[in-house]
C-alpha cells in the first residue's frame, strides 16, 4: 500500500473512533451543572485532555483554588471525572455505601481489571482478606526475615569492602529491594531472590498500568477487542506457574497428607492463600494469579513512596543524624522487630511528611456512581460517573498543614510531643485531610505492612550509610503523567559505607 493509501486507511479508522469519542463526551451533558476546569464542549474539551496529560497537578490545583470546599470536573481521555475538595465532602464520600458509590467498580474501570488481571481476580478477590488479616497478624513473628532480606538486598547496592562514595540510580534499586522483601513473605527463599521471578513481577506490574491506560484511550465498544490484544496476563500467569509449581504442588500434597498435624508448615502468603481459598481456587493457577496481583499492589506505590523519601533525605542530609540516633537507640533496645518500628517516631514522621509532600497520585480515592447519587449540597452525580478526591492540593493547603509548602520532616513527631499519643498522626493512619493510603473502609489494606517495611529500610540505610546528592540540595524533578507521579527514574543518590563505631 502506498503512502496515499495508508493515509486514507488511517482516516477511515481514526474518524469513526473520534466521532464515537465525541459522542461519548456528549453523553456527559448531565454534568453541565458542575463547573469544569478548562473548555467543556464536546470537542473543545479535548484541549483540556491535552492539558491534563501534560500538567494535571496545575489543572487540579486551579480547580481546587476556585472551588475549594466544593467540586469541579476535569476531562480524561475517556470521561469527565468529578473532583471533590476538602474534608467535609471526603467524609461524606467515605460514608456512602458501595452499592451507591463503588470503589471496586471504579478500580475495574481505571485498571481495566477484566483484561489486566482477569475475571477470576475481579470476582473472587480473597487475596484482599489475606492482606488485611493474615499479613498484618503475622508480621511481628516474621519481622526477623524481613530484616534479613533488607540486609541482603541493600548490601548488594554498595559492596561491603568498598571505600568512598558510590553513585546509585536509586529508583530501580529500591524497586528491586522492595520486590525481594515483599516476596520473602509471599513466596520465601530462594524464589524471592530469583532474577527471573523479580523481572516477572516488575514487568507485570508496569504492564498492567500501561495496558489499562491504552485500553481507556478507546471507546468502550472496542474494549473487548483491544483488551484481549494488549493483555499479557495469560503469559505472565504461565511464567509464574512454571516458577511456583514445585512449591505449590509440594505444599498442597503435604497439606492433604498431614492436615492440622503439619507443624513445619511455612508461614507465608502461599499458605495463607491456601487457607482462605475454596476448593475451586485451591490450585496453582489461582495462587499464581493472586501472587501477581499482590505484587502489583505492593511494588510500585511502595517503591515510589520510599524513593521519594530517600531523595528527600539525600536533599536534606542533615536529617540523617537525628534519624540515625533514634534508630540506634530503639534497635539496641528492641532489635530488628516490628515493636521497634512502632517506636521510630521521627522516622515515621519523616516518611509521612514525604508522602504528604510528594504524592504518587493526585486521586488516591476514587468511586463510581452505580446509580444517580445526590450529595448533601444538592449536586447530582449521574450513574456511571467517576468521583475522585484532590489530595495533593489539600496536602499542601495551609488550612490543614502549617507552612504546608515547606518540607518539615518532624512535623508529625512534634505534634505527638505537643499533643500526646494520637494514632491519627502515624504513617499508616488515614484521615479526611490526609489520604495517601485512601480513607475509610477501602483504605489500603497493606499500609501497615508497607509502613513497617519502609521504616525498617530507612533505618537500615541511615545506620549503615552516609547519604547525599552529588549536587547538594538539587533534587531531580518528579515525573508526572496525567494523575500519576513517579520519582525521577534517572535520579542518582550517593552512598558511603559507615564504619562501625
Amino acid at each position: 500500500m502506498d503512502s496515499a493509501g495508508l493515509f486514507v486507511y488511517g482516516l477511515a479508522v481514526a474518524v469513526p473512533l473520534l466521532l464515537v469519542l465525541i459522542y461519548d463526551r456528549c453523553r456527559f451533558s448531565e454534568l453541565d451543572a458542575i463547573p469544569a476546569v478548562g473548555p467543556s464542549g464536546a470537542v473543545s474539551s479535548w484541549l483540556g485532555v491535552v492539558r491534563f496529560i501534560k500538567d494535571a497537578p496545575a489543572m487540579v490545583e486551579e480547580g481546587y483554588q476556585k472551588h475549594k470546599g466544593g467540586m469541579f470536573r476535569v476531562p480524561l481521555i475517556d470521561r469527565w471525572v468529578v473532583v471533590l475538595t476538602g474534608p467535609r465532602l471526603i467524609e461524606e464520600l467515605r460514608k456512602v455505601p458501595e452499592d451507591e458509590l463503588s470503589f471496586d467498580h471504579a478500580m475495574r474501570d481505571l485498571l481495566q481489571v477484566k483484561y489486566t488481571f482477569g475475571i477470576d481476580a475481579q470476582e473472587y478477590p480473597y487475596h484482599i482478606q489475606v492482606t488485611r488479616n493474615h499479613l498484618s497478624r503475622n508480621l511481628q513473628a516474621l519481622f526477623p526475615v524481613v530484616y534479613e532480606e533488607i540486609n541482603h538486598a541493600f548490601s548488594a547496592i554498595t559492596p561491603l569492602d568498598q571505600d568512598g562514595w558510590t553513585k546509585v540510580r536509586i529508583y530501580p534499586e529500591i524497586m528491586k529491594a522492595m520486590c525481594r522483601v515483599s516476596n520473602r513473605l509471599f513466596v520465601g527463599l530462594p524464589l524471592c531472590r530469583s532474577p527471573e521471578f523479580e523481572a516477572l513481577q516488575q514487568q507485570f506490574a508496569l504492564q498492567v498500568v500501561l495496558r489499562a491506560t491504552l485500553v481507556n484511550c478507546f471507546p468502550k465498544f472496542v474494549h473487548p477487542i483491544i483488551g484481549r490484544i494488549l493483555t499479557n496476563t495469560p503469559s505472565s500467569i504461565r511464567r509464574c506457574m512454571t516458577l511456583l509449581e514445585p512449591i505449590v504442588r509440594e505444599r498442597l500434597q503435604t497439606l492433604d497428607q498431614f492436615r492440622d498435624e503439619w507443624s513445619a508448615r511455612p508461614n507465608d502468603m502461599i499458605s495463607w492463600l491456601i487457607d482462605v481459598s475454596d476448593n475451586e481456587h485451591r490450585n496453582l493457577r489461582s495462587i499464581c494469579l493472586r501472587i501477581l496481583v499482590l505484587n502489583f499492589a505492593a511494588l510500585h506505590t511502595s517503591a515510589q513512596s520510599f524513593t521519594h523519601a530517600l531523595l528527600n533525605l539525600a536533599t536534606y542530609p542533615q536529617y540523617c543524624t537525628p534519624l540515625r540516633e533514634e534508630a540506634s537507640i530503639v534497635i539496641n533496645e528492641d532489635g530488628w522487630t516490628k515493636t521497634a518500628m512502632t517506636k521510630l517516631v521521627k522516622m515515621d514522621s519523616f516518611l509521612k511528611e514525604s508522602q504528604r509532600f510528594n504524592s504518587t497520585t493526585l486521586f488516591p480515592m476514587m468511586r463510581k456512581a452505580m446509580r444517580q447519587f445526590v450529595f448533601s449540597d444538592g449536586t447530582v452525580i449521574p450513574s456511571g460517573t467517576h468521583v475522585v478526591v484532590a489530595s495533593l492540593p489539600m496536602h499542601l493547603d495551609e488550612e490543614y498543614f502549617e507552612n504546608a509548602s515547606e518540607f518539615r520532616p518532624f512535623r508529625f513527631s512534634q505534634r505527638r510531643e505537643d499533643d500526646g499519643e494520637d494514632s491519627q498522626i502515624l504513617l499508616a493512619s488515614t484521615s479526611a485531610s490526609y489520604i495517601p493510603f485512601g480513607y475509610g473502609h477501602h483504605a489500603c489494606p497493606g499500609r501497615f505492612f508497607a509502613s513497617s517495611v519502609m521504616k525498617a529500610m530507612m533505618a537500615y540505610l541511615v545506620l549503615n550509610y552516609d547519604i547525599k546528592l552529588e549536587k547538594e540540595g538539587e533534587r531531580p524533578p518528579d515525573e508526572w503523567f496525567m494523575m500519576n507521579c513517579s520519582p525521577n527514574r534517572q535520579a542518582e543518590v550517593m552512598f558511603r559505607r559507615r564504619r562501625p563505631t
